[in-house]
C-alpha cells in the first residue's frame, strides 16, 4: 500500500544512496494507477515487475501532458497549471493534487542552494506570466514574496522606473539579499533602457524570449547582462509547469538539482537507449515530487551532464516549441 505520508518522509531525507530505490517505488506504483502511463508502457511492450534499475524505466513524452490529464489515481486537482505558449498553441497542463506540497518542495529546492526565504527581497519581473494568468512560477514567486515577509518585494510588469528605485534603495538600506528574476526578454529591456548597477544583487533569468524576441546563445546574452548589471554571473533556474521541482544555476549555464531530481541522457534516435555512455542526449527527467502525476518525463531539451550530476541546457529538438524555463537556443 502507497502512503504519502511515508514517502514525503522518503523523499526530503534523499541521498544519493537511496534514490534508485525510491525513484523504483514510484514507478511502480505509477504504473500500476497512472491509467495514462500505464497505458502507453503497454503500448511500448514493456512489463513492469521486470524493471528493477531506474535505467531501464521508460520515460513518459512531455507532448502528453498537451492531451491528457496525467494523474497517478482518481482526485479532483487543487491547482492546473499551464504552460506558457504563443497564441493557437496548445498549451500543457499540469494537474495538481496537493499545492501545498508544490510550493514546500520550491521552498526547500530555493533554500538548498540560496538560504531561506526571509533572507531575501525578491523582486519579480515576469510580464509575460503575469500577463496570461495560471503559471506555476507565478504561484511559486507569489509564495517567496509572502514568505519573505518584506514589504518591498514584489511583481513588476513594465515599470521599470519603480523597480529601478526599487532596487537602489534596498541596496542602499536592506541587509538582506537581494533576488531580481525576470524572464529573459524583460531583463534584457531593462538593461538596454536603464543599464542599472546591480553590483550585489541576484540576478536569475527564467525563461526565453517568449515570441518577444529572437532566441539567443546563453553566453553572449549573459555577457551582455553582466556588463550591463555589473554583476560577475547571472543565475538562471531551469523549470517547467509539467514537474514539481527546480533546478538551478549560479553562474555560466550550469544547473544543479535537489537529491530527488535527477537527469538522464536519451540517445537523440533512440528515445529508449538511456546507455551511460552518452555524455551530451536528449534529457529526461525523474523528479520524484511529481508523485501525483508522472516523474519520468521524455523532455524536448538536449543537454549535456557532468560526472558530479549537474547539466546544462544545449537548446531543442528540432520543431519542438520554444516553452518551459530557460530554453535559450
Amino acid at each position: 500500500m502507497f502512503s504519502f505520508k511515508s514517502f514525503k518522509q522518503k523523499l526530503f531525507r534523499l541521498n544519493a544512496d537511496t534514490f534508485e530505490e525510491l525513484a523504483l517505488t514510484v514507478f511502480h506504483h505509477q504504473a500500476q494507477h497512472n491509467l495514462i502511463y500505464k497505458e502507453y508502457i503497454c503500448q511500448l511492450g514493456i512489463r513492469p515487475p521486470n524493471i528493477t534499475s531506474v535505467k531501464e524505466i521508460p520515460f513518459l513524452p512531455i507532448s502528453f501532458y498537451k492531451r491528457h490529464a496525467i494523474k497517478t489515481g482518481s482526485w479532483k486537482a487543487e491547482k492546473i497549471y499551464e504552460s506558457s505558449g504563443t497564441t493557437g498553441m496548445v498549451t500543457s497542463k499540469h494537474h495538481v493534487k496537493d499545492n501545498a506540497f508544490y510550493l514546500e518542495v520550491a521552498t526547500r529546492i530555493f533554500s538548498r542552494f540560496y538560504g531561506a526565504l526571509d533572507q531575501f527581497h525578491f523582486l519579480f519581473l515576469l510580464p509575460s506570466y503575469l500577463e496570461r494568468g495560471g503559471s506555476s512560477l507565478v504561484a511559486m514567486a507569489q509564495h517567496f514574496i509572502t514568505s519573505s515577509e518584506s514589504e518591498l518585494a514584489g511583481f513588476y510588469l513594465h515599470n521599470y522606473d519603480e523597480l529601478v528605485e526599487k532596487i537602489s534603495f534596498l541596496r542602499r538600506d536592506s541587509q538582506n539579499g537581494i533576488i531580481l528574476c525576470g524572464v529573459t526578454y524583460a531583463l534584457l529591456d531593462l538593461a538596454e533602457q536603464y543599464a542599472p548597477d546591480l553590483s550585489g544583487v541576484v540576478v536569475m533569468e527564467t525563461g526565453g524570449m517568449k515570441g518577444r524576441r529572437k532566441e539567443r546563445v546563453r553566453e553572449d546574452l549573459h555577457n551582455q547582462l553582466k556588463s550591463a548589471f555589473k554583476v560577475n554571473q547571472v543565475h538562471s533556474e531551469y523549470g517547467m509547469t509539467e514537474l514539481l521541482s527546480q533546478a538551478y544555476s549560479n553562474g555560466e549555464g550550469r544547473f544543479f538539482s535537489p537529491p530527488w531530481m535527477k537527469i538522464i541522457l536519451r540517445d537523440p534516435n533512440d528515445p529508449l537507449d538511456l546507455s551511460t555512455q552518452h555524455r551530451t542526449g536528449g534529457i529526461n527527467v525523474v523528479d520524484l515530487a511529481n508523485v501525483h502525476s508522472c516523474a519520468f518525463i521524455e523532455t524536448q531539451d538536449l543537454g549535456r551532464v557532468e560526472d558530479d550530476g549537474s547539466f546544462e541546457i544545449l537548446g531543442r529538438f528540432d520543431n519542438s516549441d520554444i516553452r518551459g524555463c530557460n530554453l535559450l537556443i
